[in-house]
């Protein structure tokens, strides 16, 4: 059978995939030296979801795959019937593995009579039938809280630090937050550029529209400096376009992004190429199609984070220690 055996052979480990990312599934289980588990999957003529597992996984610790990208209701609710179905087909523990956490950003209450929709999507998955839950830097890190059981936040930011280090003069750069919300994050990557400068960009936001935010001006020295802007995710790309705009208005020497999700809903693809950043990076949490490719975009694997993950769940190790105690 699929799986991984534990070296007393009182544990087996599967790994199963959703249709929402089929790449990395496949990278993460090659990573891991597993197959996934053969699962049929597909749509009725009127949208239901229809999901059945090709062999037994009866006493498994089952590890359910789906990263939450478009459309993001259907890939939420397939991933729920997964459970489901291994909750039914006597699985023994069942992680589940979201790259990228479906309606993270809407983690409390702006004003009154809103849902607290990252809250709603934890109590699906407990129900469903879910253990554990594993996901990529949450929107906020309390969204962790939200799920009664253990949750692993894993970092994307060694990922994308090591590649930006062989991208920049390490004494000449800057490390931008795009907004004040995000100015812890900035801390940490200043830190691991070595104590580089950092700043950050005033940001004004209509809580009333969705994905509608205005960047005034930077607070902090970018002058002559290559600035790193970083942040979670790259919806429609308007904070981090009018972020890269203020900051060469304020003398940047040039501007590279990073951050772990990209979402890129439109018009991203062409706010992003259009911008001026030297290059924007991002990691492949969710699928990046071709069409909303540019030639400025460099995606990172983020496989090898989720396997190592998975297989120090699988072998009752530490995941914080990927991340050097910090995590």
């Amino acid at each position: 059978m699929t799986g991984i055996i534990s070296t007393d052979g009182a544990k087996r480990l599967v790994l199963v995939s959703g249709r929402a990312h089929p790449e990395l599934a496949v990278e993460v289980a090659e990573n891991l030296g597993v197959e996934l588990v053969p699962t049929d999957a597909y749509d009725f003529a009127n949208g239901e979801i229809y999901v059945r597992f090709g062999e037994s996984v009866r006493g498994a610790d089952a590890f359910v795959l789906q990263s939450h990208g478009s459309p993001i209701n259907q890939w939420i609710m397939e991933q729920l019937l997964m459970v489901d179905a291994l909750k039914r087909a006597s699985a023994k523990t069942i992680t589940v593995v979201a790259p990228f956490y479906g309606y993270a950003r809407q983690d409390k209450k702006h004003r009154g009579r809103e849902p607290i929709s990252a809250r709603l999507m934890a109590d699906l998955f407990l129900t469903a039938g879910a253990d554990r839950l594993m996901s990529v830097d949450l929107h906020a890190a309390q969204t962790q809280g939200y799920f009664d059981g253990p949750v692993d936040h894993l970092w994307a930011q060694p990922i994308l630090v090591e590649y930006v280090r062989t991208r920049v003069d390490l004494s000449n750069v800057a490390v931008v937050s795009p907004d004040a919300g995000r100015i812890r994050v900035a801390e940490q990557w200043a830190a691991k550029l070595g104590d580089c400068p950092l700043a950050f960009v005033h940001k004004t936001r209509d809580i009333r529209a969705a994905n509608k935010a205005v960047a005034n001006r930077v607070v902090g020295d970018v002058e002559g400096r290559t600035c790193v802007i970083v942040d979670d995710l790259i919806d429609t790309a308007g904070t981090i376009a009018g972020a890269v705009r203020v900051v060469l208005e304020a003398g940047a020497k040039d501007v590279i992004v990073a951050a772990t999700h990209g979402v890129l809903s439109d018009p991203a693809a062409e706010r992003l190429q259009a911008c001026g950043a030297r290059e924007v990076i991002i990691t492949d949490t969710l699928p990046i199609p071709e069409e909303r490719r540019f030639p400025q975009l460099t995606v990172l694997s983020i496989a090898p984070l989720l396997a190592r993950a998975i297989r120090e769940v699988f072998d009752d190790g530490s995941v914080t220690s990927l991340f050097d105690g910090n995590a």
